[in-house]
């Protein structure tokens, strides 16, 4: 293998997002791999097909999916067209799990700029503006409240 068209473990994990140590411990368990080793130096080298296959898992490891469904990506992958209808129920699934997660963010973004602008009044001196925040921290403090999960 061409030591041009091939990148090392520290190329890998800057395209990938993932650190030096995940990747080998990727490769271990089997989720990527097995990685070439340059005959020479025994050092790692991913071809252009494995990089794009990683960088492809990175981009679904930083939306949050978990190893398994990472494996269960791969398997489909492999299996090509065939398994189009297997895979987009994990994939829409997935997307309802983070938008379920944006909206929970975006109350608690929404309660945390209510009390900015409740001391902001506070600070203003503006006894009306004090009170819409009030009203508006306090109708979100309700909604956060119902948001807690044990």
């Amino acid at each position: 293998m061409g030591s041009r068209s091939s990148l090392t473990i520290r190329q890998m994990a800057d395209r990938s997002g993932f650190s030096e140590h995940t990747l080998r411990y990727y490769e271990e368990i089997g989720l990527i791999g097995p990685v070439d080793r340059d005959p020479s130096s025994g050092h790692r080298r991913y071809s252009p097909a494995l990089a794009e296959r990683v960088e492809a898992l990175g981009c679904l490891r930083a939306t949050g999916m978990s190893i398994e469904q990472l494996r269960s990506y791969l398997t489909g992958l492999a299996a090509g067209r065939k398994a189009a209808p297997a895979m987009t129920a994990p994939f829409a699934g997935h997307a309802e799990h983070l938008e379920s997660e944006i909206a929970a963010l975006t109350l608690r973004l929404d309660y945390a700029r209510a009390k900015a602008d409740l001391w902001r009044s506070r600070m203003d001196d503006d006894a009306v503006g004090e009170q819409e925040a009030v009203r508006v921290a306090e109708e979100l403090a309700h909604r956060l409240k119902g948001s807690v999960t044990p």
